[in-house]
Order: C-alpha cells, then sequence, then structure tokens
C-alpha cells in the first residue's frame, strides 16, 4: 500500500521510451499563483530508503517537497533503480554506473516537456543526493548531467569509507542504528521509527556489493564533474572519515568544479532529511540553489 505523502505531493512515474524500466517518485510542484516554478530540485535517496526519505512525515517541517513547493521550487523525489513500484524488475538492483543509465534518460525526458524547460528564464535543475544517491547525483553530474545542470548539492557521503564499528562489511543491528541514525533517537521527531517503514526498503544486492566500488572511481568521477558543488556533513556522520585530510583530499578532487561548499550540521545523524534539523538543512540546500541561480544569471549577462 503507498505511504501516506504531504498535502500537494503526487506519485509519478518516469520512462525514457518503451524498453526503460519505468522510475517512480514524488513530485510537487508551487501553485500557480505564486507563478512559474524558480528551478528543478532532483532528489536520489540513499541504499536501504525510497523517495519517501524526502517526504518525511513525522512533523510538517521535515518533508523537502512540501517545504519547496511553498518556496516556489518543482522538486521530484525519485525511487531508484531496484526500489520504488517496479522494485521487482530490478530485484538484484543496479550499480552506480547502470543507475546513471537508467535515470539519466528518463530524466532528460521529463526536464524537456517540463515548464522549467519551457520558459526563456529557465531556472534549470540543482541534483540532490543522499549517501548512495549522492554517488549516483555526482555521477550523473560528471558524466550525464540533465540540461540546465546547475549544481549538486550531496550529504551522507565522502571519499574514504570510516572503518565500521564491527568486522566485516556489514555491521550488525545495534551498530547499523548508530551508523545510520546517529547517537540518539532525541535527533528525530517523535513517532519517525514509526512513520518510517513506509520510507525504508531492502537494499538491491548488487546494489549493495559495489558500494566499495564509491573509493576506487569515484574520484575520478568527481574531476569530471564541471558545476559548483555543496558538501553537508552531519556532526554524528559514522559512514564516511569526515575530518579536515579527508574532506581537503575528497574537494580536491573537483577540479573542474567553479566553487566547493562544505557545511557541517549539528546536532544531526546521517539520514540528515529525517531530523530535526531537516528543515534548517533544506533551508541551506534552497539557498545553495539561490546561489547557483545567481552565479547563472552571472554567466549569461556576461556572455551577453
Amino acid at each position: 500500500m503507498p505511504s501516506a505523502a504531504s498535502s500537494g505531493v503526487r506519485r509519478v512515474t518516469l520512462t525514457a521510451d518503451h524498453r526503460s524500466t519505468p522510475l517512480t517518485g514524488l513530485l510537487a510542484v508551487p501553485e500557480p499563483a505564486h507563478g512559474p516554478p524558480r528551478a528543478l530540485v532532483v532528489a536520489l535517496h540513499g541504499g536501504g530508503m525510497s523517495a519517501a526519505y524526502f517526504d518525511g512525515q513525522a512533523h510538517p517541517d521535515v518533508s523537502l517537497l512540501a517545504l519547496g513547493a511553498r518556496l516556489g521550487y518543482t522538486v521530484l523525489a525519485l525511487d531508484r533503480p531496484g526500489y520504488g513500484q517496479h522494485a521487482g524488475m530490478l530485484s538484484k538492483g543496479r550499480t552506480v554506473r547502470e543507475q546513471v543509465d537508467d535515470i539519466g534518460p528518463a530524466l532528460e525526458e521529463f526536464v524537456g516537456r517540463s515548464a522549467i524547460a519551457d520558459r526563456e528564464d529557465a531556472g534549470g535543475v540543482l541534483l540532490l543526493g543522499h549517501s548512495y544517491g549522492a554517488k549516483v547525483a555526482l555521477a550523473l553530474a560528471g558524466d550525464r548531467p540533465p540540461r540546465g545542470l546547475l549544481g549538486v548539492d550531496v550529504s551522507g557521503i565522502g571519499l574514504r569509507p570510516a572503518e565500521l564499528p564491527e568486522q566485516g562489511d556489514r555491521p550488525g543491528r545495534f551498530a547499523s542504528r548508530r551508523l545510520n541514525w546517529g547517537p540518539s533517537f532525541d535527533l528525530y521527531p517523535p513517532g519517525t521509527f514509526r512513520t518510517s517503514q513506509s520510507v525504508v526498503a531492502p537494499m538491491p544486492r548488487r546494489e549493495a556489493d559495489s558500494a566499495g566500488d564509491w573509493k576506487e572511481w569515484g574520484a575520478d568521477v568527481l574531476g569530471r564533474v564541471r558545476v559548483p558543488v555543496r558538501f553537508t556533513f552531519a556532526e554524528h556522520e559514522a559512514w564516511w572519515r569526515h575530518g579536515p585530510d579527508e574532506v581537503a583530499e575528497l574537494t580536491g578532487r573537483l577540479t573542474d568544479a567553479p566553487r566547493v561548499v562544505v557545511d557541517r550540521l549539528a546536532r544531526a545523524g546521517h539520514n540528515i532529511s529525517l531530523g530535526w534539523v531537516a528543515r534548517a538543512y533544506h533551508l541551506r540546500v534552497f539557498a545553495f540553489l539561490e546561489e547557483c541561480l545567481e552565479a547563472d544569471r552571472a554567466r549569461a549577462d556576461r556572455a551577453s
């Protein structure tokens, strides 16, 4: 049964052609009275989650989709390949590279028929990614950027994984709880773990097995990104190393990005968009998008 959604958020299905595996997701658009959308945000969830990660139901302030529409943006949160209504068609999942091949064409078609693409003052696109979805967002930006790409905003990602608190690649239940949620459930609104049952989803096998590949080829992907990039590190991020040296190495790989921003977020665990800090984090996402829009306008003025 479909999970609850915020007011104004509807379910959508994207396909690039009849041969493609359909991608499901959630879409929020501004009210017509607010004028045309300022830009499009495409949000990609992490492993073991779904598009509903960006429409948390535990508190009205948590939903990225609802906030974005109120601020005048179109927000599209996708179920990545192997998740959502059509997960059974790719029950073993897809690697990052394969997901780029799946999402790229569908996103190009969506952007091509959206109001964002039709207007002369089209705002453009921001790719927003969390955790495994951050890898996909960065790979899309580097290898298959959608038309009008303005920037990439990612969280829950680094270049070098942290040492897990237990031996092996798959920590036990208690360790996984701390890795994903942080040291205390007080970081999240009451009811988060009841409503999150509609957010979590099994992580497909091929996606899980390919997670370790990022440290080998991620650095190469970063070197091909040619738009501004923002990283957000939660105070209690435990999956990735994010000390000064590790962050400097990460950002140093973005040799062609015109601007790189690094933010820190206090009182946040790995799953930032479901916590009490979600609203503050999401507002920073839209602030970064506004900066990208202004930089794009300035470039257009110089070109004319």
